[in-house]
């Protein structure tokens, strides 16, 4: 390391930064990629069931709101 930072003009513990980053930035991505699948299905999940139950409130919604109106019609 010591020979290269010289070469290219940095400090040798600048270099070694460098290459730790570097190496950190690499494998983070592979590291990550399982859980993220994971958590990205978890998440798929939970937005079809949250859509599924706005579809629900929006159908009772509309029904007892109806209701209400077949009710007032009658006094």
């Amino acid at each position: 390391m010591t020979s290269i930072a010289g070469k290219i003009g940095c400090t040798t513990e600048t270099l070694r930064r460098w290459c730790r980053e570097e190496a950190s930035r690499r494998s983070a991505p592979a590291a990550q990629a399982p859980d993220d699948k994971a958590r990205l299905k978890l998440l798929e999940r939970e937005v079809k069931e949250l859509r599924r139950a706005n579809e629900i409130l929006r159908k009772a919604s509309a029904y007892f709101a109806q209701a209400e109106l077949d009710r007032q019609g009658k006094w």
